[in-house]
């Protein structure tokens, strides 16, 4: 893994709901219904924020 891609890596839902500029209730809810391209490892949430900014600007129509 080179340093670019571990800046992409975001870990925990508070943290992706900076990126996708949501609060904490939509941030989970999101995450919990499959909505955003995450993952759940353990009980923390780790996304992409490459893919994530795709997948709200709609230039990602498989990412969820």
């Amino acid at each position: 893994m080179t340093i670019a891609e571990s800046d992409d890596v975001v870990w925990g839902a508070p943290a992706i709901g900076r990126v996708i500029r949501k609060n904490p209730r939509q941030t989970y809810y999101l995450l919990e219904n499959g909505l955003i391209p995450a993952r759940q490892i353990g009980n923390q949430w780790v996304a992409s924020r490459s893919r994530l900014l795709r997948a709200i600007t709609g230039d990602d129509e498989s990412a969820a």
